[in-house]
């Protein structure tokens, strides 16, 4: 049985402001035009429930003024979850957290035309009728990759889902124990096979895993194989005794055996980009030269373009692809899928410059150690020590592990680097830099043109507020 409250805690409860009364305070303007009267309602509720378990625990009902400003934070709190646009001075060129290929402002205005009014995403203007959903984009990937045909989805793990669904459900799928690997998220290639209603086949090790390993299977009768899953080691790297067969051998095998080479590449790199300096990682269009009936990659990590699932391969395994009941579920959005088409039209054109993630990958170091020396003399100019220093930089978004780039960065040693880089966060815009040893760093391979000089503002604006405080 409940205890009888005291007198003094009923008229502690009793203190506390009424709802309607803190929801209409005048400091709470702002947040009623920002959220709107009836969300505001409900952070003061949720405010106030907090207080009365304060109070009956014995603590006091403080006053209205209090109580708005509880609400304020709690208001801040809940703006601050909007994605907004940041300033990547990490030196991580395809950082997952922050959204991975940056867009151009063409492809941004492209975007924002086709907001303002419709769109004739699914009308063949030539005739008036129905037309097939994102064909520029996919007639653009097939050419790119010299492929047959190719689909768009929402990702490139909807993109290895969807495929395997559709090739290979209630049927053996052979795959390497040295490519059961985990992306972000938790994602496994396990978990996306068993979701597909596929059976997984292991074999090989960790390792090494040899064509005859391969060959094995079909020897048994028990596996029905449909296809043999070749995943890129895109995220980690295998060195020393390791073993595994060339691509070309392993679609031999296949297609003598009568099943379905399929590629799950990653990244996706739509160029070879030795020439930048960084390692030669197999393009879609070198995968299906070498006998892959369907490859599938990420349209925002090393192509450049938004957050897309892509298959390219021979046109009847794409064609059943695009008939499942599961690409409905999976298909792109419009928004990028405008995206996607602007940023293959730059492909088509060669105009590579008009890819952000090209561009920062392929910037020569003397060009951003000249930049970050820029940046030094602004903020010396401006009281700060700043210095510059080299540092390598990361390609980032699981793509090209283990492989750095060489960059070069402003150092900024400063009181407390934790307490600067959160005043840095709360800029505007806000500003993503690196920490090391109690110091800032701001690379200047992951900045994109432009930011030059609101990155100078933010990094005062965050030396005024740390030296206040």
């Amino acid at each position: 049985m409940k205890e009888a409250l005291s007198q003094d805690r009923r008229e502690e409860l009793q203190r506390i402001a009424r709802v309607d009364v803190t929801v209409s305070a005048p400091a709470l303007v702002q947040a009623r035009t920002r959220l709107g009267t009836a969300a505001l309602t409900r952070l003061v509720r949720l405010e106030i429930g907090e207080l009365r378990r304060q109070v009956l625990g014995g603590g006091e009902a403080g006053t209205l003024d209090a109580l708005v400003e509880a609400v304020k934070r709690r208001v801040g709190a809940v703006l601050a979850t909007r994605a907004r646009r940041v300033i990547n001075a990490t030196g991580v060129v395809l950082h997952t957290n922050l959204g991975r290929a940056p867009l151009s402002e063409q492809v941004a205005a492209e975007m924002a035309a086709s907001c303002a009014g419709y769109l004739s995403i699914e009308i063949d203007l030539s005739t008036g009728r129905r037309g097939p959903r994102g064909a520029f984009a996919e007639t653009a990937l097939a050419q790119l990759s010299s492929a047959d045909d190719a689909l768009v989805v929402n990702n490139n793990a909807a993109a290895v889902l969807l495929v395997l669904t559709a090739l290979a459900k209630g049927r053996g799928v052979i795959v390497s124990r040295g490519e059961l690997v985990e992306i972000g998220g938790s994602f496994r290639v396990p978990d996306v096979l068993a979701r597909s209603g596929a059976k997984m086949i292991e074999v090989g090790t960790t390792n090494r895993t040899t064509l005859e390993d391969y060959s094995r299977v079909f020897d048994d009768p028990n596996h029905d194989v449909a296809v043999i899953l070749r995943v890129h080691q895109g995220n980690f790297r295998q060195v020393g005794f390791v073993e595994r067969p060339p691509l070309p051998k392993l679609a031999a095998l296949a297609h003598e055996r009568g099943v379905l080479l399929v590629k799950d590449l990653g990244g996706g790199a739509l160029l070879d980009m030795t020439s930048w300096g960084l390692p030669g990682e197999p393009t879609p269009e070198l995968c299906v030269k070498a006998g892959a009936d369907v490859v599938c990659f990420s349209g925002d990590k090393v192509l450049g373009g938004p957050q897309a699932g892509i298959l390219v391969g021979a046109s009847e395994w794409i064609d059943r692809a695009r008939r499942d009941p599961l690409a409905r579920a999976l298909r792109l959005g419009r928004l990028p899928l405008v995206a996607l088409e602007s940023v293959l039209d730059a492909y088509l054109r060669q105009d590579y410059a008009a890819v952000p993630a090209l561009e920062a990958l392929r910037r020569p170091p003397e060009e951003v150690r000249q930049r970050a020396e820029k940046w030094a003399e602004q903020l010396q100019a401006r009281g700060l020590a700043a210095t510059v220093v080299e540092l390598p930089a990361a390609v980032g978004a699981g793509a090209l592990a283990e492989v750095s780039l060489p960059s070069f960065a402003v150092q900024l040693q400063v009181h407390n680097a934790e307490n600067f880089a959160a005043a840095l966060r709360t800029a505007e815009p806000p500003v993503l830099a690196r920490i090391r040893d109690d110091a800032l760093l701001f690379d200047g391979r992951s900045v994109l043109d432009g930011e030059d000089a609101p990155l100078i503002e933010a990094i005062v604006a965050a030396q005024v507020a740390t030296s206040e405080a």
